[in-house]
């Protein structure tokens, strides 16, 4: 290979990473700046009460993310709400508790619980025949969002939605 071609391989990699670097660069703020915008919105997640009843119906799968109801693309990017985790959704009399991994619980109170039902689509994660639980409910802040839930078996979605018959 002569010395010329090597050089001007060299300078186009070298050029292309810092590209690569600066596009990263610019996606980690826009996402950072979103998070801030939307955390005034958002404020205050409710907090898990106390003491709970007993569980009706404990389910294992992914936590999808949450969105802006009613735009299933608008991801909340605010505190942790933003990314995808393993899960365990579990309903009680008093709400819906979603434990996620290396984040904090989100409680779900039941009075603010207004929908819960089967999705195409959720926070950008899409799969067919409405494979995911879609949770929508008020926030203390009156804003409504859409909480995703895919579980690891379609059988249990039943379960789910005849639990929001029964409220």
């Amino acid at each position: 290979m002569k010395s010329g071609t090597l050089l001007g391989s060299l300078i186009f990699a070298a050029v292309l990473v810092v590209v690569i670097a600066v596009v990263i660069q610019l996606m980690t703020r826009g996402w950072r700046r979103k998070a801030q915008r939307q955390h005034e919105v958002i404020g205050t997640l409710p907090d898990v009460p106390e003491t709970l009843g007993s569980a009706s119906v404990t389910t294992r799968g992914i936590y999808c993310g949450c969105t802006l109801a009613p735009e299933w693309n608008e991801r909340v990017t605010a505190g942790d709400l933003g990314y995808r985790s393993k899960a365990v959704l579990t309903s009680y009399p008093e709400g819906i508790m979603l434990q996620r991994v290396r984040a904090r619980p989100i409680w779900i109170p039941r009075e603010s619980i207004s929908a819960i039902r089967m999705e195409r689509g959720i926070a950008g994660k899409v799969v067919a025949r409405h494979g995911i639980l879609a949770i929508r409910w008020r926030l203390p802040s009156d804003i409504e969002i859409d909480t995703g839930f895919r579980a690891n078996s379609r059988d249990d979605y039943t379960d789910w939605l005849q639990e929001e018959r029964r409220s």
